[in-house]
């Protein structure tokens, strides 16, 4: 899962070679603005078959907690 998501977040990045830990902010460390946050979140959506309702992905903020929302629900 961890290596699924670290590809989609590359993608977004500057830097596809960037190595991603969950410790990472999402806005900040990997300089994702709200527009690319949300092409992720569908990405993500389809790639697991998950919902990431609106709501959640204020309380969404580091590459763990997006990690664990997923796990929840996969």
């Amino acid at each position: 899962m961890l290596e699924k998501l670290q590809e989609i977040l590359r993608r977004h990045t500057d830097d596809e070679t960037i190595v991603i830990n969950g410790e990472m902010v999402l806005l900040t460390d990997l300089g994702l603005d709200s527009f690319e946050l949300m092409q992720i979140v569908s990405k993500i959506e389809e790639v697991f078959n998950v919902e990431i309702p609106d709501r959640a992905i204020s309380d969404i903020k580091t590459v763990q907690n997006l990690l664990d929302f997923i796990a929840e629900r996969a």
